[in-house]
Formats: structure tokens, sequence, C-alpha cells
């Protein structure tokens, strides 16, 4: 579901004056791979992308985090009580942001959302041996509007290892999307696919489709790397503001920053003082 149009004029006005936006600005896809990728997307939920990232940039990110993980394992059946997940990335390593402001996820995101969203949240998530399947759920559910809607978040998850059927592969139920306020039921979990991929691909799904993370059934770990983002007038779930310091923001990509929270929602959403928020980075 792609988003809604906007007739109003005083939203789509851009009061910035030093800083325009520069939403859009990303390396150009071919149109052609753009559109075939949202008729899946709007059909189905998600798509899977097969070897976006090369498998010596996934095996570099590994060797990264793989020393920051501060817990052993989560706290709930969500987390994982045999997952670690490594929280405000951005304030550890920038090794992820290439992947985070690829080109073709941007212009996926540009289809769905306004100008100027935002990146929601960022982690690592290592599902090792034994882990029991996550619970069900669609990503954008803690924003408050009735079902079923336009897609309030979207989300990558990109295979730093292999997912196979064994080792936690992604599960997610295709079309659940356009579902109504409802819960699955037995019928729609027979539905359920593994997001089976070699690592390097990425996953991409509306944040309306409900999914989880599978049951670890190998002897080995299942890491991949989260990027979820939300439409610009809507509240991230990392509160990125507060954890990556301004020194390291500013070392940051024009595409970063600005879904940092540095930038304008127009007419005016997001203002420092009645600023730009990117003159608090000079």
């Amino acid at each position: 579901m792609t988003k809604a149009p906007i007739t109003s004029e005083s939203i789509l006005t851009d009061l910035s004056g030093r800083y325009k936006s520069t939403a859009g600005g990303q390396e150009k896809i071919d149109p052609a791979r753009i559109i075939a990728g949202m008729e899946q997307i709007n059909e189905n939920g998600y798509i899977i992308i097969k070897d976006l990232f090369e498998t010596e940039t996934m095996d570099a990110l590994k060797a990264d985090v793989l020393t920051r993980f501060k817990h052993a394992a989560g706290r709930n059946n969500f987390e994982g009580f045999a997952t670690q997940r490594l929280y405000s990335m951005l304030a550890e390593t920038d090794i992820a942001n290439p992947m985070v402001e690829h080109p073709l996820i941007l212009g996926l995101l540009d289809k769905i959302f306004e100008p100027n969203y935002l990146l929601s949240q960022l982690q690592v998530i290592n599902i090792h041996p034994g882990e029991a399947a996550q619970p069900l759920h669609f990503d954008d559910g803690f924003y408050p509007w009735p079902r079923p809607r336009r897609a309030l978040g979207a989300a990558t998850i990109i295979a730093v290892d292999d997912f196979t059927e064994e080792n936690g592969a992604t599960v997610l139920i295709p079309q659940s999307h356009k579902w109504g306020d409802r819960m699955p039921n037995h019928n729609d979990k027979e539905r359920c696919i593994k997001a089976v991929m070699p690592k390097g691909s990425v996953l991409f799904f509306l944040g309306t489709l409900w999914h989880g993370g599978g049951a670890n059934q190998s002897s080995d770990s299942r890491m991949c790397l989260t990027a979820q983002y939300c439409a610009p007038f809507c509240r991230t779930q990392e509160n990125f503001s507060l954890s990556v310091p301004k020194e390291q923001v500013k070392t940051f990509s024009e595409n970063i920053q600005r879904m940092l929270g540095y930038s304008i929602h127009p007419p005016f959403m997001g203002m420092v003082e009645g600023k730009h928020p990117k003159r608090v980075l000079k």
C-alpha cells in the first residue's frame, strides 16, 4: 500500500531557507526495478532481494559487531531468551550505514512514504541455537490507527548469515498487510512461509505485514541486520537524538543525517527553536 496523496498546500510547502530537503537525492535506480518491486510489495507485503550485498561485506559486519554485544540474551520471549541484540548501533559503529541508505532501499521507501521519512531503529539480531519462534506481530502496530490502512513503517532484514529452513529464517504471512484488526488464526499460521535466502540478501516488508523470527533448530547462530523506517510524522522507536552524539552525526552522510531527524517535514515539523535542526550540527 503506497502513501496517500497530499492535497494541502501548507503541508507540501517547505519553509526551510538555507537547508532545503535533500530527500530523493540518492543515486538513481532503474525505475522499472522500483516499479516491479512495488508491485510485489503492494500485493504480498514483502519482497526478497537476493544478493544485494557482497558476502565479504557481511563477513566484515559480523566481525565488527560480534564483540559489541553487551548481553548474552534477551529479557523476554519477544527479544528472545537465546537471542543477542545490539541496540544503539549507530553510536557503536557506522559499518552498516551504507546498507541503511542503499539506493534501492531508499527508492522503494520513496514510494511508500512522504519525503523526509525517518530511520526508526537499527539493530543487529543474533539468534542462537535452541531459540524458540518469536511471537507473530506487525512492526507498526504501536501506532494506534485502525486497520486496514496504509503502512506507517517499513523494514529491511539483511541476512548476515544464510537464512535456512532450520536456523531461524524470518517467518511471514503473505498478504497479511491487507488484513483488518484481527489476529492470525490457525489457517493463517498454516500459510506462513520462511524467508530462506543467502547471506547478503534483503527481506523488505511493510510495517503492516505479520511476521516473526523463526525457531533456530540448527547448531549455529543466525545473524541479521534490521533497519526500520517510518513516515516523517511518526515517532521513532529509537531516540537517536539521545543515543547518537552530534559529533558522530556530523560524520554521517546527508541521507543518514536526514533520516536521524536532522531534517524538516514540511512545513516545520522537527524544528529546533524555530530553526532547521541541521543548525545544531554547525
